[in-house]
């Protein structure tokens, strides 16, 4: 049994190619396969925001693979606070 002490809240928004480039479906991807709960989606500025709540240490994986983003795209930037949003499952807005 995890300790509610594990568990955080990470609001993403990136920034560079991350529209158009398959990014919310990589994200969500591995979001799933970390078990995390959250969303993602498009703004209108061309960026990408997100909400990812789960165990730090899975948190701390996609936090990196949302730095490195998909193949086809470019991330210039990640910026990340705190939340105490808690979402269960992820999913696309």
């Amino acid at each position: 049994m995890r300790s509610t002490d594990d568990i955080c809240s990470r609001h993403l928004r990136i920034r560079g190619r991350v529209q158009g480039v398959g990014f919310r479906h990589f994200l969500t991807q591995h979001a799933q396969a970390l078990g995390l709960g959250g969303w993602v989606r498009n703004l209108p500025d061309g960026s990408v925001e997100a909400l990812i709540c789960g165990p730090q240490a899975s948190v701390a994986i996609l936090l990196q693979r949302a730095s490195e983003g998909p193949a086809w795209g470019r991330v210039d930037e990640v910026l990340v606070e705190d939340s105490q949003e808690q979402v269960p499952g992820f999913g696309r807005l």
